[in-house]
């Protein structure tokens, strides 16, 4: 058996946003083309990872070509489109540039997950188990990319404001501050 592979080739929207109040969020990666949406889960440290990674990605392309320029599209502030079904939980994300297309390809790959046999694993099991993950590959424009980058600052960034002197974030009781040896701040 093999894992679902999800396409979007092109995408027509490509987002990300969160469900629930700041702390406890969850953040979630949507991709639609016609009437095909799909939507997966991912932490709000791979959501700013990526946004961060695509920005350089971008900075790259400009100054490996001069001549290397896109039109940016419209704000695209709207929230998840309806219903926010999870296919599966991101554990990993590939970036690559498809030169030949002039497009980004992004690979959200599904935690692998074996139950309580984990730690009973061969070398075979191993191998099914990799051939039986989940996939989304989104290919998206250098416009549709950096539209993903806002968006996904905005978002991260609407959390709960982090701690002056620890940088975790705080809740709104406070919050047991490592830098302060465990008092609340």
């Amino acid at each position: 058996m093999s894992g679902n592979i999800f396409l979007f080739d092109p995408v027509d929207r490509f987002i990300v946003g969160t469900v629930g109040q700041p702390g406890e969020r969850s953040f979630y990666i949507q991709a639609r083309t016609d009437n095909r949406l799909v939507a997966v889960l991912v932490e709000k440290d791979q959501v700013a990872a990526l946004a961060a990674r695509l920005g350089q990605m971008l900075r790259e392309l400009k100054r490996a070509d001069s001549s290397f320029a896109y039109s940016s599209i419209p704000k695209d502030d709207q929230p998840l489109e309806s219903p926010i079904e999870e296919e599966f939980r991101v554990g990993a994300i590939a970036l690559s540039w498809l030169d030949d297309r002039s497009l980004i390809a992004i690979d959200f790959q599904a935690v692998a997950t074996l139950g309580d046999a984990e730690s009973n694993i061969d070398d075979d099991d191993a191998k099914d188990l990799e051939e039986n993950i989940d996939v989304m590959r989104v290919l998206l424009t250098p416009g549709q990319t950096e539209m993903f980058i806002s968006r996904a600052n905005v978002v991260v960034g609407a959390g709960r404001p982090p701690c002056p002197f620890c940088g975790l974030a705080l809740d709104p009781r406070g919050h047991l501050c490592p830098r302060a040896n465990g008092y609340r701040r």
